[in-house]
């Protein structure tokens, strides 16, 4: 460390998911590797609480939550499906700060911002400015998924002029070999050094198991509706007959929705749940995954191993989960059905090509580095300690 201390460094992780889950997932398995190296591990989490992701050994500290009204990302409101007004900004703003002064952090990480959560700028520049003016002010270290959202040129150079200021790293979990980051990010760059790819953030492999049946998995399910349709249309066409089928609904699909899906199963094999803690083993041990293609999703059918199709989500513009999914397929890892017309025909299609690969061998793609994590714990301890750049 560059000062003589004698408890560990602290770290202030700043969360704030919206709509989905997939990133409080995987700022929980970075949280974890944060805590195995020994830091001093504080969340701040501005959405509402999702009880079965947990952070192991860190102390949580909620905001006032705040979600999207819906999936456009156009309106924020509060648990009661208030619109966030000024009063609301304001108590949230100072909620923020008066942790941050209460924590007192070595190093500050920001889940996605400034390259996205633009609609959280109200309490994250206030943040940012109250660590430039410490007397020994913190690492500022932004953590980022493979993929950005595409911007407009001004965006883009907007988002550059908050990293010029105020951070230290850029932590893209991913892969430049698979997916460098410039492909989706014009400046990068002008990133220069303060780039570190460290890896894809995943959970560890599950013990192999004997493969049957299908797994559907519509993540948070908030926008999942359309895919447990067609994969249970795809079912009663004939889809892989007389096996397990479990459909995963999320903790997000609307209850009414829910119940209508449960009222159409039309066959005893078809199983509906909201969400499962064994998920990865679940995929371990299926012949078959249908998704969207999240990043945790991803990462999830990367290290099961499980032949997957893949419905990128495209709505409001969405460009990330589909170029995800390309990468995927020109590595012959996944078969794609398209979200805009799905059905239970192009599902059917798409999952007769995922099970027709073996084992890939086709394709030889080289092993991505599914080690994000640890890699982002030491690249801190190097940060904190004054040996890197």
């Amino acid at each position: 460390m560059s000062r003589l201390r004698s408890t560990p460094a602290r770290v202030l992780f700043y969360v704030q998911h919206l709509l989905g889950v997939g990133h409080l997932r995987r700022a929980a398995l970075l949280c974890e590797a944060l805590v195995e190296a020994g830091l001093d591990v504080h969340m701040i989490l501005g959405g509402e609480p999702v009880p079965s992701i947990r952070f192991a050994g860190a102390q949580c500290h909620y905001l006032n939550a705040l979600r999207v009204q819906d999936a456009d990302f156009a309106t924020l409101v509060d648990t009661a499906g208030n619109p966030l007004d000024d009063n609301m900004r304001h108590q949230r703003r100072d909620q923020l700060l008066a942790l941050a002064a209460q924590i007192q952090p070595d190093a500050i990480i920001t889940e996605l911002f400034p390259f996205g959560r633009r609609q959280m700028r109200f309490e994250l520049r206030p943040l940012l400015d109250w660590a430039r003016r410490q007397p020994k002010p913190p690492r500022l270290i932004c953590s980022l998924r493979d993929i950005v959202q595409q911007r407009s040129p001004e965006r883009e150079r907007e988002t550059l002029g908050l990293i010029d200021k105020h951070y230290h790293r850029i932590w893209a979990h991913g892969d430049a070999r698979f997916a460098p980051l410039d492909a989706s990010y014009q400046l990068t760059p002008e990133l220069g050094e303060r780039l570190h790819y460290t890896g894809y953030i995943a959970p560890r492999a599950p013990a192999p198991r004997p493969r049957q049946g299908v797994i559907v998995s519509a993540g948070g399910g908030a926008v999942g509706l359309r895919l447990l349709q067609a994969a249970i249309c795809a079912h009663r066409d004939g889809l892989l007959p007389g096996r397990p089928w479990t459909l995963i609904a999320g903790p997000n699909l609307p209850q009414g929705d829910f119940e209508r899906l449960q009222q159409s199963l039309h066959a005893p094999e078809l199983q509906l749940m909201r969400f499962c803690d064994d998920f990865v083993s679940r995929l371990a041990g299926a012949e078959l995954s249908i998704s969207q293609a999240g990043y945790n999703t991803v990462m999830d059918l990367l290290v099961s191993q499980v032949p997957a199709v893949v419905v990128p989500y495209i709505g409001s513009g969405e460009t990330e989960q589909i170029s995800r999914a390309r990468h995927l397929a020109e590595a012959g890892r996944v078969s794609i059905a398209d979200e805009a017309d799905l059905c239970a025909d192009s599902l059917r299609h798409a999952a007769h090509q995922a099970l027709s690969r073996t084992d890939h061998a086709h394709s030889n793609p080289a092993p991505l580095r599914l080690d994000g994590a640890q890699n982002a714990a030491a690249d801190l301890l190097r940060l904190l300690s004054g040996q890197a750049a």
